[in-house]
Formats: structure tokens, sequence, C-alpha cells
């Protein structure tokens, strides 16, 4: 049996025993043969009209644009912050580990192509920061190891059989330490390929790593009911990955109204205050 490598409290994470329940519950979603992990996918439509206006409103007044992948990340972060469940990591059979700070990875489109990138701490940064952030990787040389570490991408780039054994010796010592996950990636993981499709809605479906992934689609006009009458509103198409061995349905879909939520408000587009000290209604 795999054990779990980690001491039982961290500063940044900490550890707690499956139930025999949850223990259980994993080995009947064994049976379905989907692999070793089983996903639960959301399929969402969130209006943006308020969020698009007051980024529209705020580039008029200041001059400057605001970065709506940027906007969507620190909502993504906040709504995590508030449900750390759903960041959890799998440490062996019987213990879960669950970060208490959100590290974003995502892929930044660099004129050198796309490389990757981990905003640590998304939770603690305003949307401001965080699109300063990336605009400050674009901006940069890209490294030669496109944002990964030099010995994970000589690893990947190792011939056949050296790639095959590598890569299972790499799932092994994660699945004993997720750390070494959340060290290369993040403890969730945003892609916003959709936001090149302007004009055109769409969900995105693709497997990550990550017990979170959350694929951000097109935006397109579409009706929808406000009030008592029929408008035209800017509808964002979200695409969210759960994996199911560490979050049931429930907190699962606390988490994704608590996400449409401040999407919809257009929370922290004034981008003056960190995320965790933004007052809840």
């Amino acid at each position: 049996m795999t054990r779990c490598s980690l001491s039982a409290a961290q500063p940044d994470r900490h550890t707690v025993e499956l139930t025999p329940g949850r223990r259980a519950w994993l080995n009947a979603l064994d049976l379905t043969g989907s692999g070793p992990s089983h996903s639960m996918c959301a399929l969402l439509e969130a209006d943006v009209t308020v969020a698009k206006r007051l980024i529209a409103d705020a580039k008029a007044r200041t001059g400057q644009s605001v970065s709506f992948t940027g906007f969507v990340i620190s909502c993504l972060a906040r709504a995590i912050d508030e449900n750390k469940e759903v960041q959890a990591y799998r440490c062996g059979r019987r213990r879960i580990v669950v970060f208490d700070d959100v590290h974003v990875g995502l892929m930044i489109e660099h004129e050198a192509g796309l490389m990757g990138h981990v905003i640590h701490g998304a939770n603690h940064k305003t949307c401001r920061e965080i699109q300063e952030e990336i605009r400050s990787v674009q901006a940069a040389p890209a490294p030669a190891t496109r944002g990964m570490p030099p010995w994970f991408r000589t690893a990947m780039l190792l011939p056949w059989p050296l790639s095959g054994l590598t890569k299972a010796l790499l799932r092994a010592a994660m699945r004993r330490d997720p750390t070494t996950r959340v060290a290369l990636s993040g403890t969730t993981f945003v892609s916003a390929v959709g936001m090149f499709g302007k004009g055109h809605g769409g969900w995105g479906i693709s497997p990550t790593p990550h017990s979170l992934s959350l694929l951000v689609g097109g935006v397109a006009w579409k009706p929808a009911v406000v009030g008592d009458r029929m408008e035209p509103r800017e509808i964002l198409d979200l695409t969210v990955l759960f994996d199911h061995d560490v979050v049931d349905g429930a907190p699962a879909t606390r988490f994704v109204r608590r996400l449409l939520d401040l999407i919809e408000r257009g929370d922290g587009l004034g981008c003056d205050a960190p995320a965790d000290a933004r007052a809840v209604p």
C-alpha cells in the first residue's frame, strides 16, 4: 500500500484521514474503469454583462485595459479560498492533502510560444496584481525551459522506453507526495483558450492532472431572462473539472455557485483590495 510521506500538518497545508465510507466510495468508482482518478465535469454559463461594462468603464476612466483572464483568475482564487476542499489531493490511499493557498497554473501566450507559469498565492492578490504578473511574464524574455523546471523538461524529453519509466515513477512520487505536483504546476489550473474565439460561445473539455481545472470558453451575446423580460446579455461559457476522489457533488455545487456569483457581479474589478480582504456580501 502506498503511504503518504507528508507529516500531518505543515505551514501551508494540512492532511486529513479518509473515512472508511470515503475509501469504500473510491473503490466503487474504480469499477468504472476510468483510471486512477474520477472526474466530474460541469458546463456552465456566466452572465458577464456587468463585468464587461465595469472593465470598459475602467478603461475609459484610466486609459488602462483590464485583463479579463486576470479577472476570472481572481474570482476563481477567491471561490477556492472559501471552499478549499476542491483543491485537495489524494496522498496514498488513506489521506488527502488540503492546500491553504491558491496557486494557479496557466499557459501564457508569449511571442516565443506558449509557456507555463504559476501565480502563487493568487487568493491574496488583486486582479490588477494578477494582470501585471501575467503581462510581466509576457514582456520578459522566454526562458529556455518555457516555465518548466530544467530537470522536469529533461525528463519529459527522454526517448522511449525511458520516457515511459520516468512518467510511471513521477506518477508514483506525486501520489505519495502531492506537493511535487503542486510545485510544478500549482494547486489548480486555468486555460483561457476560448478567449481567442471572440463572439463565439462554446465549452472546452480537456483532462489535466489537477484536482480542479477551469477552462474558459468564449463570450457570445445570447437572450436571457432579466427580471420579467428578455434581454441580450454577454454570456461566458465555462467548464469546471473536479476530482471526484476528493470532493463530492454538494461542496462542488457550492463552489460553482460562489464562482458564478463572483464573476457575474464583477468582483474585484476595483482592483484596490487583496482578494482575502474584500467584504463578503
